[in-house]
């Protein structure tokens, strides 16, 4: 069973909070490649608001933030969700989130998520996002925390859209510790 809507507006296909249909040429742009209908399953996060549009047989996704359209994949479809939680549930100001940021540190350059900034301007908290389907273990976090501790960020969030994990990271203790759920901007941007 579906459980989003989908309305055409303008050219784009828009998500909508209630509904339970799809209409069929969504259907034959999106659900006829797998990984894309994977990509539209629910997730465990509130229901938000999505345009879409075909190109060249590839569904695509309008990210507010980069301001262009992209390319829907499972990993897409998280970060998009993510990104509005984070906006619309937990305040982070959007003007102060990047999608796809590459930061340098020592030499070498990251390509990081999404990138949460303070209001000085630099990197507060990093998010990295997996598929539905890839499941988060340990070798999996681990892997993304130890570029991250390079880079010097005060916070750490990993989703595959089901599961959410947020840490912080003490430098003087070389210790992270886990959140028991993800935190307001207001709680941990420095003002300083």
């Amino acid at each position: 069973m579906f459980l989003f809507k989908f309305t055409n507006e303008g050219g784009n296909f828009v998500i909508l909070k209630h509904g339970v249909t799809l209409i069929s040429m969504f259907r034959d742009i999106c659900v006829s490649n797998m990984p894309y209908f994977a990509a539209m399953l629910p997730l465990n996060l509130p229901l938000y608001s999505f345009r879409f549009k075909e190109k060249e047989g590839k569904c695509l996704v309008f990210d507010r933030l980069r301001k262009k359209y992209v390319t829907l994949t499972p990993e897409e479809w998280v970060r998009q969700n993510v990104i509005e939680f984070l906006v619309n549930e937990k305040s982070f100001p959007a003007a102060r989130i990047g999608n796809e940021i590459s930061l340098r540190q020592n030499g070498l350059i990251r390509r990081c998520d999404s990138v949460v900034y303070d209001t000085f301007g630099m990197p507060l908290l990093i998010a990295e996002y997996k598929a539905p389907s890839v499941e988060i273990t340990q070798s999996v976090f681990d892997q993304i925390a130890r570029y991250v501790w390079e880079l010097k960020v005060e916070y750490l969030l990993v989703s595959n859209g089901m599961k959410h994990f947020c840490c912080h990271l003490d430098y003087e203790s070389m210790q992270m510790s886990y959140l028991r759920e993800i935190p307001v901007y207001q709680d941990i941007c420095r003002v300083d």
